[in-house]
């Protein structure tokens, strides 16, 4: 079975895309993007899989 480890982070809209690659490039997935606490950030919820040793 696949375990996960979990991340939120705040995403600035504009530069949302370097961001995004920056987490992806470290291996995680974005899951969610919701509305954060002002109009111009978001927050990411992220997950990869743990490690097999973990």
């Amino acid at each position: 079975m696949t375990k996960w480890e979990y991340f939120t982070a705040p995403v600035l809209s504009h530069i949302s895309q370097q961001i995004l690659n920056n987490f992806g490039s470290e291996g995680w997935e974005l899951v969610q993007l919701v509305p954060g606490p002002n109009p111009d950030t978001l927050v990411g919820y992220f997950k990869r899989p743990l490690p097999e040793d973990k």
